[in-house]
Protein backbone atom coordinates (compact mmCIF):
# COMPACT_ATOMS: atom_id res chain seq x y z
CA UNK A 1 0.00 0.00 0.00
CA UNK A 2 3.25 2.24 0.80
CA UNK A 3 4.83 1.77 -2.67
CA UNK A 4 1.54 2.35 -4.14
CA UNK A 5 1.30 5.80 -2.85
CA UNK A 6 4.22 6.61 -3.16
CA UNK A 7 4.23 5.99 -7.00
CA UNK A 8 1.41 7.41 -6.94
CA UNK A 9 2.40 11.13 -5.30
CA UNK A 10 6.09 11.34 -7.50
CA UNK A 11 3.80 10.13 -11.05
CA UNK A 12 1.36 13.48 -10.26
CA UNK A 13 4.66 15.65 -9.44
CA UNK A 14 6.59 14.35 -12.22
CA UNK A 15 3.63 15.17 -14.33
CA UNK A 16 2.19 18.07 -12.77
CA UNK A 17 6.02 19.49 -12.68
CA UNK A 18 6.07 18.60 -16.94
CA UNK A 19 3.12 20.55 -17.66
CA UNK A 20 4.70 23.54 -16.23
CA UNK A 21 7.85 22.96 -18.34
CA UNK A 22 6.03 22.57 -20.97
CA UNK A 23 4.09 25.88 -20.98
CA UNK A 24 7.19 27.68 -20.10
CA UNK A 25 8.50 25.92 -23.44
CA UNK A 26 5.13 26.71 -25.44
CA UNK A 27 5.20 30.47 -24.82
CA UNK A 28 9.18 31.08 -24.85
CA UNK A 29 9.00 29.71 -28.41
CA UNK A 30 5.67 31.48 -29.63
CA UNK A 31 6.43 34.67 -27.84
CA UNK A 32 10.09 34.71 -29.46
CA UNK A 33 8.62 34.04 -33.12
CA UNK A 34 5.81 36.48 -32.75
CA UNK A 35 7.60 39.31 -30.85
CA UNK A 36 11.33 38.98 -30.21
CA UNK A 37 13.45 37.67 -27.43
CA UNK A 38 12.51 41.06 -25.48
CA UNK A 39 9.39 40.16 -24.62
CA UNK A 40 10.29 36.36 -23.46
CA UNK A 41 10.64 36.73 -20.05
CA UNK A 42 7.34 38.20 -19.17
CA UNK A 43 5.07 35.43 -21.18
CA UNK A 44 6.79 33.35 -19.39
CA UNK A 45 7.54 34.66 -16.22
CA UNK A 46 5.20 33.28 -13.57
CA UNK A 47 4.61 29.31 -14.79
CA UNK A 48 8.43 29.31 -14.94
CA UNK A 49 8.93 30.63 -11.22
CA UNK A 50 5.82 27.59 -10.10
CA UNK A 51 8.16 24.81 -12.25
CA UNK A 52 11.55 25.89 -10.82
CA UNK A 53 10.39 26.62 -7.34
CA UNK A 54 8.88 22.51 -7.39
CA UNK A 55 12.11 21.31 -7.83
CA UNK A 56 12.51 22.32 -4.21
CA UNK A 57 10.43 19.20 -3.55
CA UNK A 58 13.19 16.51 -4.97
CA UNK A 59 15.69 17.85 -2.15
CA UNK A 60 13.02 16.89 0.60
CA UNK A 61 12.08 13.65 -1.41
CA UNK A 62 15.93 12.81 -1.39
CA UNK A 63 16.44 13.71 2.05
CA UNK A 64 13.54 11.39 2.81
CA UNK A 65 14.30 8.44 0.58
CA UNK A 66 11.44 8.92 -1.44
CA UNK A 67 13.91 8.99 -4.22
CA UNK A 68 17.68 7.78 -4.75
CA UNK A 69 18.73 10.59 -6.19
CA UNK A 70 22.18 11.64 -4.25
CA UNK A 71 21.94 15.44 -2.54
CA UNK A 72 25.28 16.09 -3.44
CA UNK A 73 24.20 15.98 -7.06
CA UNK A 74 20.23 17.69 -6.73
CA UNK A 75 21.25 20.58 -4.62
CA UNK A 76 23.97 22.96 -6.46
CA UNK A 77 21.94 22.32 -9.29
CA UNK A 78 18.28 23.62 -8.29
CA UNK A 79 20.05 25.47 -5.95
CA UNK A 80 21.90 27.73 -8.90
CA UNK A 81 18.88 27.75 -11.05
CA UNK A 82 16.55 28.83 -8.20
CA UNK A 83 19.26 31.81 -7.54
CA UNK A 84 18.96 32.72 -11.19
CA UNK A 85 15.14 32.58 -11.25
CA UNK A 86 14.62 34.68 -8.38
CA UNK A 87 18.03 35.73 -7.17
CA UNK A 88 18.80 37.20 -10.65
CA UNK A 89 15.82 37.37 -13.08
CA UNK A 90 12.76 38.63 -10.73
CA UNK A 91 15.43 40.72 -8.78
CA UNK A 92 16.65 42.48 -11.31
CA UNK A 93 14.36 43.23 -14.49
CA UNK A 94 16.74 45.17 -16.36
CA UNK A 95 18.39 41.79 -17.22
CA UNK A 96 15.11 40.27 -18.67
CA UNK A 97 14.71 41.40 -22.31
CA UNK A 98 18.47 40.28 -22.89
CA UNK A 99 18.28 37.19 -25.37
CA UNK A 100 20.21 34.70 -23.50
CA UNK A 101 16.73 34.73 -21.03
CA UNK A 102 15.83 32.48 -24.30
CA UNK A 103 18.57 30.34 -24.35
CA UNK A 104 18.25 29.71 -20.93
CA UNK A 105 14.53 28.93 -20.55
CA UNK A 106 14.39 26.96 -23.69
CA UNK A 107 17.67 24.64 -22.55
CA UNK A 108 15.51 24.19 -19.35
CA UNK A 109 12.36 23.36 -20.40
CA UNK A 110 13.63 21.29 -23.02
CA UNK A 111 15.67 19.27 -19.89
CA UNK A 112 12.67 19.50 -18.00
CA UNK A 113 10.46 17.95 -19.96
CA UNK A 114 12.44 15.33 -20.86
CA UNK A 115 13.56 14.33 -17.68
CA UNK A 116 9.65 14.73 -15.83
CA UNK A 117 8.49 13.02 -18.39
CA UNK A 118 10.76 10.00 -18.21
CA UNK A 119 10.21 10.02 -14.32
CA UNK A 120 6.39 10.02 -14.88
CA UNK A 121 6.09 7.24 -17.29
CA UNK A 122 8.62 4.91 -15.12
CA UNK A 123 6.21 5.81 -11.73
CA UNK A 124 3.27 4.92 -13.72
CA UNK A 125 4.20 1.99 -15.77
CA UNK A 126 7.07 1.03 -14.28
CA UNK A 127 9.63 1.22 -16.89
CA UNK A 128 10.21 4.33 -20.11
CA UNK A 129 10.29 3.21 -23.50
CA UNK A 130 13.94 3.01 -24.74
CA UNK A 131 13.90 6.46 -27.36
CA UNK A 132 12.71 8.47 -23.83
CA UNK A 133 15.66 7.24 -21.94
CA UNK A 134 18.45 7.80 -24.42
CA UNK A 135 16.98 11.40 -24.28
CA UNK A 136 16.80 11.67 -20.73
CA UNK A 137 20.46 10.55 -20.90
CA UNK A 138 21.55 12.44 -23.79
CA UNK A 139 19.83 15.64 -24.42
CA UNK A 140 21.83 17.34 -21.57
CA UNK A 141 25.01 17.07 -23.88
CA UNK A 142 23.70 20.14 -26.14
CA UNK A 143 21.24 21.29 -23.34
CA UNK A 144 23.70 21.53 -19.91
CA UNK A 145 26.47 23.67 -21.88
CA UNK A 146 23.63 26.28 -23.02
CA UNK A 147 22.01 26.29 -20.29
CA UNK A 148 25.10 27.19 -18.16
CA UNK A 149 26.40 29.72 -20.43
CA UNK A 150 23.50 31.55 -20.22
CA UNK A 151 23.13 31.51 -16.72
CA UNK A 152 26.42 32.57 -16.25
CA UNK A 153 25.53 35.18 -19.07
CA UNK A 154 23.18 36.53 -16.97
CA UNK A 155 24.74 36.36 -13.74
CA UNK A 156 27.64 38.62 -14.98
CA UNK A 157 25.23 40.78 -16.59
CA UNK A 158 23.62 41.26 -13.67
CA UNK A 159 26.32 42.76 -11.70
CA UNK A 160 26.13 46.23 -12.58
CA UNK A 161 22.52 46.28 -11.52
CA UNK A 162 23.25 44.47 -8.19
CA UNK A 163 26.14 46.77 -7.63
CA UNK A 164 23.83 49.97 -8.09
CA UNK A 165 21.35 49.25 -6.31
CA UNK A 166 22.83 47.48 -3.56
CA UNK A 167 19.91 45.12 -3.39
CA UNK A 168 20.19 42.36 -0.66
CA UNK A 169 23.36 44.03 1.10
CA UNK A 170 23.46 45.16 4.90
CA UNK A 171 25.90 47.60 5.61
CA UNK A 172 27.44 48.07 9.47
CA UNK A 173 26.48 49.53 11.71
CA UNK A 174 23.30 48.08 11.70
CA UNK A 175 21.18 46.09 14.58
CA UNK A 176 23.28 42.63 13.53
CA UNK A 177 26.35 43.54 13.85
CA UNK A 178 26.64 42.14 10.22
CA UNK A 179 27.42 42.59 6.86
CA UNK A 180 26.62 41.14 3.09
CA UNK A 181 27.51 42.11 0.11
CA UNK A 182 25.20 40.85 -2.74
CA UNK A 183 27.84 41.58 -5.36
CA UNK A 184 30.76 40.03 -4.13
CA UNK A 185 28.45 36.72 -3.11
CA UNK A 186 26.96 36.62 -6.65
CA UNK A 187 30.39 36.74 -7.96
CA UNK A 188 31.69 34.15 -5.70
CA UNK A 189 28.58 32.12 -6.93
CA UNK A 190 30.18 32.70 -10.63
CA UNK A 191 33.21 31.32 -9.44
CA UNK A 192 31.59 27.93 -7.77
CA UNK A 193 30.51 27.70 -11.65
CA UNK A 194 33.98 27.28 -13.06
CA UNK A 195 34.91 23.97 -11.17
CA UNK A 196 31.05 22.70 -10.52
CA UNK A 197 29.96 23.19 -13.94
CA UNK A 198 32.84 20.56 -15.46
CA UNK A 199 32.40 18.64 -12.41
CA UNK A 200 28.20 18.04 -12.94
CA UNK A 201 29.04 17.35 -16.59
CA UNK A 202 31.72 14.72 -15.94
CA UNK A 203 28.39 12.94 -13.21
CA UNK A 204 26.05 13.43 -16.16
CA UNK A 205 28.70 11.68 -18.25
CA UNK A 206 29.09 8.77 -16.02
CA UNK A 207 25.18 8.07 -15.24
CA UNK A 208 25.27 8.30 -19.00
CA UNK A 209 27.20 5.06 -19.57
CA UNK A 210 26.10 3.53 -16.86
CA UNK A 211 22.20 4.24 -17.42
CA UNK A 212 22.49 3.34 -21.04
CA UNK A 213 24.85 0.04 -20.92
CA UNK A 214 22.68 -1.17 -18.40
CA UNK A 215 19.79 -0.57 -21.11
CA UNK A 216 21.75 -2.48 -23.54
CA UNK A 217 22.20 -5.87 -21.32
CA UNK A 218 18.57 -5.85 -20.63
Amino acid sequence: MAAALKRAYLAVYNWAVFSGWAQVLYYAVTTLLRSGHQDVYAAIERPLQLAQTAAVLEIIHGLVGLVRSPISATLPQIGSRLFVTWGILWSFPETTTHILVSSLVISWSITEIIRYSFFGTKELLGSAPSWLQWLRYSSFLIMYPTGISSELGLIYIALEYIKASEKYSFRLPNAWNYSFDYFYASIMVLLIYVPGSPHMYTYMLGQRKKALSKSKTM
